[in-house]
């Protein structure tokens, strides 16, 4: 049952994150602003730790679930999580009014996921036998939840810093963000 509830909060934080970014435009332009990569460049590395947490899940869900498992699990899932921070941490800023603001945002949400992982390593290295691996299961869910969580907010902060429209636009233009919440 814990097994279950844990491949749920994955499967959850998975469609949290796709859902929580851009939306869809009618005009497809081949000529991309810097602003739109940027955004381009969130929304695939979301896309893409997405996709590698769904796996992770699918992955639980085949098998029986021990330390070793979840000990696999957890270091998939770290690894993962160093490539989505390193994606975002290299992103820079967008180039608009809000630029700064935006790259404080996307760098403290890196800040937030490292610690979320931590969080979750913790929880697996403490665990002892199937009583330990079962008791780890609600810290896992919880804290991905949160990541999940951090991300949505992240993005949904960029609403209330960008005056001009600026950020919207460039997701609601960047193919990734269409794929992302079309995938969804």
């Amino acid at each position: 049952m814990s097994k279950r509830l844990a491949c749920v909060a994955l499967v959850a934080v998975a469609a949290l994150l796709a859902a929580g970014c851009g939306g869809s435009s009618d005009s497809a332009s081949s000529d991309t602003t810097p602003t739109e990569q940027w955004a381009d460049g969130l929304c695939s590395s979301i896309t893409t730790w997405t996709s590698s947490l769904t796996s992770i899940v699918d992955t639980l869900k085949g098998g029986n679930l021990s330390k070793d498992s979840l000990t696999t699990a957890v270091d998939d899932a770290k690894s993962a999580t160093e490539t989505f921070t390193t994606s975002l941490s290299d992103l820079g800023k967008p180039d608009t009014e809000a630029g700064q603001e935006a790259k404080d945002s996307v760098d403290q949400l890196v800040t937030d996921i490292q610690t979320d992982m931590t969080e979750i390593q913790d929880a697996v290295d403490g665990a002892s036998g199937i009583a330990g691996v079962l008791a780890a299961v609600p810290t896992i869910s919880s804290t991905l939840s949160k990541a999940g969580e951090q991300v949505s907010s992240t993005l949904t902060g960029f609403q209330d810093l960008d005056a001009k429209g600026e950020i919207e636009s460039a997701f609601k233009s960047s193919s990734s963000c269409q794929a992302l919440t079309s995938g969804s």
